[in-house]
């Protein structure tokens, strides 16, 4: 009996070690994250100590003061989070962030990431308080009046986050009648309202995500990049369906003017896309969602000096 209970305590203390060792469900800062056997492993990038970019205003203020100032966003899992305990930041847009960094001679310790809301983005590239801007930032006509763009490096589009177990939304077409959940204030909006869903509205993604698990809502919509994110967050409950309904070009901002540097980290995306880093990242971030990597943009040429 006595020997039966120290087995039996063994195994216990054998569970809870392994308990301990998994990460929290729904973080991303899980066991994929943290590199297990099985993971995509992310890239490591070169820092290029002979960056020189003469004529490049940003650059030459960069280097003096000895950091890159980033702007990003810190609430899109597997995109562009922050952990708040830590401090570090980790997704598919801070992979391009820290690859094009390393182009331009800075390495990862020498990057300052700041969040910037979307609402400010022009006004802190134009103002100086970032170098340059990743962070799901679509490439547009009105916005290249302001600032000038580097890209795209990733084509992303509208689309349908559902419950893992959800057979009956395949497409926006499906949706008719169906609770889809966006954010308030979003082109999603009019978007989905076409296909004649209930629409849902609240400030945040991450609040349509929380009623998407419950099932209080059939659907969440936004960008696939977005909900791709969210989707690993969730490995095995959420699934992202259908293709994607509308077409976002996300590229990098940076001060309008700055040639220089414009070119420089076109040449930094394309060298990065083509040595296979850009495919390394994306598996090892947004493709944890289950989604394949989709096919590198090719530069847009509006973009170029």
């Amino acid at each position: 009996m006595k020997a039966r209970r120290t087995v039996a305590a063994a195994l216990s203390v054998l569970a809870l070690t392994a308990v301990a060792a998994c990460g929290k469900d729904g973080s991303p800062n899980s066991d994929a994250d943290k590199g297990g056997s099985a993971a995509p492993q992310l890239p490591t990038y070169q820092v290029n100590a002979d960056a020189k970019l003469d004529g490049s205003p940003v650059w030459t203020e960069a280097k003096k003061r000895g950091k890159l100032v980033i702007g990003a966003k810190s609430d899109q899992p597997f995109l562009g989070f922050e952990d708040v305990q830590t401090g570090k930041r980790n997704g598919f847009d801070i992979e391009i962030a820290k690859m094009v960094a390393a182009d331009l001679g800075f390495s990862a310790d020498q990057i300052d990431f700041k969040t910037i809301n979307s609402s400010a983005r022009e006004t802190s590239l134009s103002g100086g308080q970032v170098d340059y801007y990743v962070g799901t930032y679509s490439i547009n006509d009105k916005r290249k009046t302001q600032i000038d763009f580097a890209g795209p490096y990733y084509i992303a589009g509208q689309s349908l986050l559902v419950n893992k177990d959800n057979a009956d939304i395949t497409s926006p077409e499906t949706t008719k009648g169906k609770s889809v959940c966006t954010a308030a204030g979003s082109t999603s909006i009019d978007n989905i309202k076409k296909y004649e869903p209930n629409v849902t509205t609240f400030d945040s993604y991450s609040l349509c995500v929380e009623k998407l698990l419950t099932k209080e809502v059939d659907a969440v919509t936004t960008d696939d990049a977005i909900l791709k994110g969210y989707a690993a967050k969730n490995q095995g409950k959420l699934k992202v369906v259908g293709e994607p309904f509308s077409k976002e070009r996300y590229g990098i901002g940076l001060k309008k003017g700055d040639a220089v540097l414009q070119k420089a980290i076109n040449d930094a995306l394309k060298k990065h896309e083509d040595n296979g880093d850009w495919k390394k990242a994306y598996d090892a971030t947004l493709g944890l969602s289950g989604s394949a990597a989709p096919s590198v943009p090719d530069l847009d040429p509006t973009t170029a000096s």
